[in-house]
């Protein structure tokens, strides 16, 4: 499709969006064009800025008419490049940024998708009630682009990915019309469930303007601890016992290896070495329960029979809060902490929890065989099977041999995790990095029926056009 939209037609949209409503300047839509890695840059005629429903029921009503194509954005924390336009019109939902509705009796919040998940959390807060989904960029990740790429976090373990946290959706069309989805039932058996459509479509199957999450009672007991283990294996040994000791008071299970504790020490101000040793691979646990000083006592447990078992090397529990944050930020800033080191190959993939530990021992094998010297940084949700296996250049090595080499190593990865029953893209979606590639990993049935989907409700393809099939 092509990026020259007519003039006629931005005159149409900044008519429909009003003073305000839309912008051309080049310092406001600078940011909103380029990945915060730096691996995609952008560029849009027009960022339309809808402040209703109804005002971007009428962009997307021009833009069907018209044949003129848009791409959704929400934070732009995304890290696939699908919410980075290439010529269409920019379509932002920063402004409809209000929680409509806390209501307690249905443990439900009702929000528009420009709220960010840390909004979000705090209106659950005051209202005495808890949102569970957490990740490392909550204050500027939106709840729409959080729906429309099935985000999953830190909890998945315990509470599911996006997919499971919402009850219902407003959502704009690809025709523009409006479908008022914002049911707040957990029981609705009467046909096919249009929202499950919508959540992880990135934009291609309509613009989600307003989302029903779930809520959850504070859970007033919590222990936090960090542990070294000797390998991935272990690691997911300790997830079994864990959940054995704890049952379901396990909420995160992350592992993080020795590379990534450097880098974080080294590039994120305030961090330190968690542990008096330096062990090769470490394992964030947090329990979580509504029974006072359970989880203190479950860690307790757990940390005392994986010392006997030798499952563990070495361990620290948080004693206080701050003590805990400085753990997560560990694990939170994993990225940011590789940045300074230049470029990576990025690898979201997950895996049966039960092949983790196969996939990293032999996608680090095969990539040193090809590549000499890379420094492989893998870290992840064990409890979920989603590894981030990111692969930074060898030291004094070519940054630019290495941007080169990505695309291949990739395949080497990604064939990996395809052969271990696998996924390419655990949470962060294909976007615009993973589309035709994930065609190699996709039986053509399913492909072709996601097609038949796309066809029926976006014909003239306008919705976030380079994604998806």
């Amino acid at each position: 499709m092509s990026s020259s939209i007519p003039l006629k037609v931005i005159s149409r949209l900044k008519a429909a969006l009003g003073d305000g409503g839309w912008s051309e300047d080049p310092d406001r839509l600078s940011p909103k064009l380029v990945e915060w890695r730096d691996r995609w840059r952008g560029a849009t005629p027009l960022l339309a800025l809808p402040r209703t429903t109804d005002e971007v029921a009428a962009v997307v009503s021009i833009c069907a008419e018209t044949g003129t194509a848009l791409t959704p954005q929400g934070g732009n924390t995304g890290l696939v490049g699908g919410q980075i336009p290439q010529g269409e019109i920019l379509l932002s939902l920063e402004r409809m940024n209000r929680v409509r509705e806390v209501e307690t009796r249905d443990d439900v919040l009702i929000a528009e998708a420009g709220v960010t998940l840390a909004a979000a959390h705090e209106a659950a807060a005051a209202a005495g009630r808890r949102f569970p989904l957490n990740l490392a960029s909550e204050g500027s990740a939106t709840l729409g682009g959080l729906v429309s790429t099935n985000a999953g976090g830190v909890a998945v373990l315990r509470y599911g990915t996006m997919r499971e946290l919402v009850l219902g959706l407003e959502a704009v069309l690809p025709d523009g019309e409006v479908w008022n989805g914002l049911k707040r039932l957990r029981k609705d058996n009467t046909g096919y469930d249009l929202k499950q459509l919508l959540i992880g479509a990135e934009g291609t199957l309509g613009v989600v303007t307003a989302v029903a999450l779930k809520l959850f009672p504070p859970l007033v007991s919590r222990a936090t601890a960090i542990a070294g283990v000797g390998s991935p294996a272990d690691a997911v040994a300790l997830l079994g016992r864990a959940k054995e000791v704890a049952g379901g008071a396990v909420e995160s299970f992350e592992l993080i290896g020795r590379l990534g504790i450097e880098l974080a020490v080294k590039h994120i101000p305030g961090a330190r070495e968690p542990l008096e040793t330096s062990p090769p691979w470490y394992v964030l646990v947090e329990l979580a329960s509504g029974e006072p000083g359970s989880a203190e006592a479950a860690m307790g447990r757990l940390l005392e029979e994986a010392l006997e078992r030798g499952l563990v090397g070495d361990a620290a529990v948080a004693q206080t809060e701050t003590q805990a944050k400085a753990f997560w930020a560990l694990r939170e800033n994993q990225s940011a902490a590789q940045k300074p080191e230049g470029p990576a190959w990025k690898h979201d993939v997950s895996t049966p929890i039960s092949r983790i530990a196969e996939f990293i021992e032999t996608a680090g094998a095969r990539l040193a065989a090809l590549y000499p010297g890379v420094r492989v940084d893998a870290f992840g949700h064990v409890g979920d099977g989603n590894v981030h296996y990111d692969v930074l250049a060898p030291l004094g090595g070519d940054p630019a041999l290495h941007v080169k080499q990505r695309d291949e190593a990739a395949c080497v990865v990604h064939d990996l995790v395809a052969s271990l029953g696998g996924s390419i893209s655990a949470e962060h979606g294909l976007g615009a990095m993973k589309t035709a590639e994930a065609l190699a990993y996709k039986s053509p049935t399913e492909v072709e029926a996601m097609r038949r989907i796309r066809v029926a409700l976006d014909p003239k393809r306008i919705m976030n056009p380079r994604v998806l099939f």
